[in-house]
């Protein structure tokens, strides 16, 4: 009985320990499967991160090469500005050495840059000479007439009456009764026109102008230019000028006491007057009260006139021809004397 028992117990302890070996053994499997299953589940979030991280990456190397380029041409340009420099450097050194070599090397470079300053002044005064606009006539005819057209204040004032139209008394009647058109293109207001042309050609360039218009009264060839020196050596103002003026058209009588007045418009008075009409005014400063007009009473309105002009500047007259004003020449050459001035009739092909 006693061995019986023995054999009972070794049986269970037996059992006992495989149970616990299986029941180990299965723990560990399914340990393990577990695991397995977890690394295998990717996490979506976790890879988006590490892509945007990886093309961070990307980036950083690209613009870490665009650097390093850039920073080797900054070092080629670097090396090339320092020979460059090297070279002035030797070239100074080399001209200082042939200075001290030869101390008239200065007064030689100093006579050469006199000689092409001086060549280059040749050049430009045969090139342009010393006129602000180029005119050409018939033939290029330029006389010498006598005309100062030196000063610093030039004004020129134009007969722009209804006699300025033609040489008769008859035909200028005529003219006055067509349109515009038709007394701006009259032969002797063109020829007036052209010798306008011919006197601002001639001004130094270092000259002021401005010119005027009257009958009975005065106005500037040039809108809204009243009392306003304008610069010979602007071509711009010039051609306006002249483009003003060509638009005008003649008529009414001639008042020489308000062409005269319009000196006082300038601040800086005139140096030398330029003087373009036909013959003696017809009125004074007012219309006259008989429509016909004696030459007695143009004489007089001549010398009214001239107690107008400022004393101490020169009165240049051009006088065109016109019949019946036999005393004008000699009070307009009389004028010229008086106040050093000058004195022209021009033949028809003149300018």
């Amino acid at each position: 009985m006693p061995r019986k028992r023995r054999n009972i117990a070794f049986s269970l302890s037996f059992l006992d320990i495989m149970a616990c070996g299986f029941g180990a053994v299965t723990l560990l499997f399914l340990i393990l499967r577990h695991n397995a299953t977890e690394i295998q589940t990717p996490d979506i979030r976790l890879s988006a991160e590490v892509d945007l991280l990886q093309m961070d990456i990307r980036q950083a190397e690209t613009e870490k090469t665009r650097l390093l380029n850039s920073l080797e041409e900054i070092t080629l340009e670097l090396v090339e500005a320092q020979g460059l420099s090297d070279r002035v450097l030797t070239d100074l050194q080399e001209t200082e050495r042939s200075i001290q070599a030869d101390p008239n090397d200065i007064d030689k470079l100093r006579r050469q840059v006199e000689q092409l300053e001086n060549e280059t002044a040749e050049m430009e005064e045969v090139e342009f000479g010393d006129k602000v606009r180029e005119f050409l006539g018939d033939g290029n005819r330029q006389y010498l007439t006598g005309l100062k057209l030196g000063g610093e204040r030039v004004l020129i004032l134009v007969d722009g009456s209804a006699s300025m139209l033609a040489d008769t008394v008859v035909n200028a009647v005529r003219r006055r009764n067509m349109d515009d058109e038709q007394k701006i293109q009259s032969p002797k207001w063109q020829w007036t026109l052209r010798t306008v042309e011919w006197l601002v050609a001639q001004l130094p360039p270092s000259s002021r102008f401005q010119i005027y218009v009257f009958n009975t009264e005065a106005q500037a060839a040039l809108p809204d230019s009243e009392g306003e020196w304008l610069d010979a050596a602007d071509s711009l103002a010039m051609e306006d000028a002249i483009a003003g003026l060509k638009l005008y058209s003649p008529g009414s009588g001639t008042s020489l006491t308000n062409g005269f007045g319009a000196i006082a418009d300038f601040e800086d008075r005139p140096d030398n007057v330029f003087l373009l009409t036909d013959g003696l005014p017809t009125q004074g400063k007012n219309p006259p009260r008989k429509y016909m007009v004696s030459g007695e009473q143009r004489r007089k309105h001549f010398i009214a006139a001239m107690k107008e002009f400022p004393r101490g500047v020169p009165l240049n007259t051009i006088l065109f021809p016109m019949e019946g004003d036999p005393e004008a020449a000699a009070l307009f050459w009389q004028t010229a004397l008086d106040t050093d001035g000058a004195f022209i009739a021009p033949s028809r092909d003149w300018p």
